[in-house]
């Protein structure tokens, strides 16, 4: 299965063999073998053009590497009698999102299944739901926007966006800032997505043509220029200081009349069947571990 797995992912039984650091008449045969346990061809080789999947191979191929993600998982964990997890845990998460999240999710399984081996990989709202459905990742934590059919999800917790000022703007007195009231003034716009589409609908539903002066790629480089005095920001994510990299202050302030929050949630394949490490994560981003994120409110965990 491991075998056909390869070469239904690489479309060579050579480029498989290679890999694997196994000969190609090994391949060659295992997917033999497979056909005839299986009683049907997975695959139509094609000399010195690789190999394309039947559609039987195409079914095979879907839920192999699943099968094979449990069989590892099975493996790794039989030998404490399932009291101890062990093994590879590769979760995803969106940029500005994971200073928030990641640390304590890794000090947690650090502290608690210390034979788990995390990666946590970093990307866009984009990239990061196609290498979950490409298999790359077990698990991703990102915003509810914009995601693709697909998915099985759990709302971890909920927070609203708000305005970042300088210390010294005029309005940084006020309790609550409406986005009528920042009509003319330069805006620093985080322009990664979903970031900006999101900024971008709020001042639309207001009415409001904001003045991009500056657009920034980057959540800290945002707040920088914001503490400069250079423009205010839509921010979501809140971090527990109220200062820039280079100590100067920055004010928080809610919208008026207040918006509604944007959900982050914990996605992964409805066809794939998480492994006990993915699950022991879930179960703890659920409880109240992860609930004290700054900024955020919590809600009854959901799932779709």
């Amino acid at each position: 299965m491991t075998y056909f797995v390869a070469v239904a992912e690489t479309g060579s039984i050579s480029s498989a063999a290679g890999g694997l650091h196994v000969s190609p008449t090994a391949v060659a045969s295992a997917l033999t073998e497979l056909e005839r346990v299986f009683g049907t061809h997975l695959v139509v080789r094609r000399k010195a053009r690789g190999v394309s999947l039947t559609p039987a191979g195409s079914y095979l191929h879907s839920r192999a590497a699943d099968l094979l993600r449990q069989a590892d998982d099975l493996e790794l964990n039989v030998a404490s009698g399932g009291a101890e997890l062990n093994g590879p845990l590769v979760i995803g998460c969106y940029a500005t999102v994971a200073p928030t999240v990641v640390p304590p999710l890794l000090a947690w399984f650090a502290d608690n299944h210390p034979k788990v081996q995390v990666r946590v990989v970093e990307g866009s709202q984009t990239e990061l739901p196609h290498r979950l459905l490409a298999g790359e990742l077990e698990l991703a934590v990102v915003y509810d926007l914009n995601l693709p059919t697909g998915l099985n999800s759990v709302v971890l917790y909920e927070a609203p966006a708000y305005v970042l000022l300088p210390a010294r703007h005029r309005l940084a007195k006020q309790a609550t800032v409406s986005l009528r009231e920042l009509a003319d003034d330069p805006m620093i716009l985080l322009d990664v997505p979903p970031a900006a589409q999101h900024t971008m609908t709020l001042f639309d539903r207001a009415g409001v043509e904001p003045v991009v002066a500056l657009h920034a790629s980057d959540f800290e480089l945002t707040r920088s220029l914001v503490a400069r005095g250079m423009g205010y920001a839509i921010l979501i994510q809140r971090p527990a200081v109220s200062q820039s990299y280079e100590g100067l202050p920055v004010v928080v302030k809610e919208i008026r009349p207040a918006v509604r929050p944007i959900r982050v949630k914990a996605v992964w394949p409805e066809a794939v069947r998480l492994t006990d490490r993915g699950r022991a994560l879930l179960d703890f981003a659920r409880d109240p571990g992860i609930e004290n994120v700054p900024g955020s409110s919590r809600r009854a965990p959901r799932s779709r």
